[in-house]
C-alpha cells in the first residue's frame, strides 16, 4: 500500500519545479556521491550484513540507517537543496547479484523514508529540501544485448513504485550508459505513475566518456533528439568526468535542449 501524502507534502512536491523556475533560486544543489560518502565512514562487512554483503550500500537502509542518515545530513548541513535516495543499485536486477532481488520494493520504500525524514527536518518555508528518487544504470545494457527490454522496464518500474511509497518528490534516472536504458527506465516510471495515480517530476542525467559519447556510442546530440518527446522536466550530465570535461556538452545542452539543464560532475578525472 502506498504511502498517502499530507496536503503540506503535496504542496512541495509541486513546489519543486516552482522552486526550480523561480527568479529568486534559479540554480539548485544537488548532493554529492552517496556511495563515496559511505566509504569515508569506515564501514565494515559487519555492518552491511555480513561478508556476503559487503559492499552493497543499499542493504545499509537496514542494517545501518544511521549511516545512511548521516550521509544525508552531512549535505544538508552544507546547504544542499536536493539529496537523493540511497537506491542507485536498488533494482531486482542489480540486487540479485547478493541475492536480494525480492526485496527491491521494500529497499526503495526504505531509502525513500529516511531520506524524507532527514528532508523534512531540515525544511524551512525560505528552504525547502527536496528528495529525488535514484534510478542507476544497473549493471546491464540492452543495447548491447545483456537483458531483454521488457524485463528491465518492469524492474525500473518495481523501483519507482518503492520510491512512490516513499514519498519521493522527484526522480532522477542518472548515470545513464544507454540511450535504451533511459526509455525502458522512462516507461517503467510512466507506468508506476499510471499504476498509483499521480505523477512527480522527471529528470534525467547521462554520462559522457572523455571520448565524448556515451558508453555505447551516442554523443549529446543524439540524446537531445530522442529525447525531446519524453515529458522529461530536466536533462544533464552527471559522474564519468569533472567540470572542465563537461563543458562543450552543456554548452550544447544549454543552446538545444528544449528542458531544463543540470549539470552534476564529479571532482573530476584521476
Amino acid at each position: 500500500m502506498l504511502a498517502s501524502s499530507t496536503p503540506t507534502r503535496q504542496a512541495q512536491r509541486l513546489g519543486f519545479l516552482e522552486r526550480l523556475h523561480s527568479p529568486e533560486r534559479p540554480v539548485l544543489v544537488f548532493d554529492g556521491a552517496t556511495g563515496t560518502s559511505l566509504q569515508l565512514l569506515n564501514l565494515t562487512a559487519e555492518d552491511f550484513g555480513g561478508l556476503a554483503l559487503e559492499g552493497c550500500n543499499e542493504n545499509l537502509v537496514f542494517t545501518r540507517p544511521d549511516a545512511v542518515r548521516t550521509v544525508h545530513r552531512q549535505f544538508l548541513e552544507a546547504g544542499c537543496d536536493v539529496i537523493e535516495t540511497d537506491t542507485f543499485g536498488a533494482t531486482s536486477i542489480v540486487l540479485a547479484e547478493y541475492g536480494l532481488e525480492d526485496q527491491a520494493f521494500a529497499f526503495n520504500q526504505r531509502a525513500a523514508e529516511l531520506a524524507r525524514e532527514m528532508a523534512d527536518a531540515w525544511s524551512t518555508p525560505e528552504k525547502p529540501r527536496f528528495v529525488a528518487g535514484s534510478l542507476g544504470p544497473t549493471t546491464k545494457l540492452p543495447t548491447l544485448g545483456h537483458i531483454d527490454f521488457d524485463v528491465l522496464k518492469a524492474s525500473f518500474q518495481e523501483q519507482a513504485e518503492g520510491l512512490l511509497a516513499g514519498d519521493v518528490d522527484l526522480f532522477i534516472v542518472e548515470t545513464c550508459q544507454d540511450v535504451l536504458q533511459i526509455k525502458a527506465a522512462l516507461m517503467g516510471i510512466e507506468a508506476a505513475f499510471a499504476k498509483v495515480g499521480r505523477r512527480l517530476p522527471l529528470m534525467v542525467s547521462v554520462t559522457m566518456e572523455t571520448t565524448g559519447t556515451m558508453l555505447v556510442g551516442s554523443d549529446i546530440a543524439a540524446v537531445v533528439a530522442i529525447l525531446e518527446p519524453f515529458p522529461i522536466d530536466v536533462l544533464g550530465l552527471n559522474c564519468a568526468t569533472g567540470p572542465e570535461q563537461m563543458k562543450e556538452h552543456i554548452r550544447y545542452l544549454s543552446a538545444h535542449s528544449p528542458f531544463v539543464v543540470s549539470c552534476i560532475p564529479n571532482a573530476g578525472l584521476p
